[in-house]
């Protein structure tokens, strides 16, 4: 699995988020919702202490992970996090790991 941050949305994370030191920003799978994968669950993010992290990237000293109880919802994808416009809200896209 590969978590990627488009720049246009590290600068909206940037804008909204302040992380104190040792919080990031943990993305998981939550019910309701869809993706472009998933029926019935979405993505959702909070700011949280890394636990048992399965993947992490640090961008402009910002820390982005996904902890190993949500392989669940991520396994065999790749999750690029973009920025959309029209909603001033992060999106999401998932694409088969290689």
């Amino acid at each position: 699995m590969k978590l990627t941050i488009t720049p246009k949305a590290m600068d909206w994370f940037k804008r909204e988020i302040v992380l104190e030191n040792g919080m990031g920003i943990q993305f998981f799978g939550k019910v309701y919702g869809k993706t472009d994968v998933h029926e019935g669950f979405s993505v959702g993010l909070s700011v949280a202490t890394p636990e048992e992290t399965m993947i992490q990237v640090i961008n402009d000293e910002y820390l982005f992970f996904i902890d190993k109880g949500d392989d669940w919802f991520f396994k065999g994808y790749d999750l690029t996090v973009d920025y959309d416009e029209s909603l001033d809200e992060p999106m999401y896209r998932f694409n088969e790991s290689k």
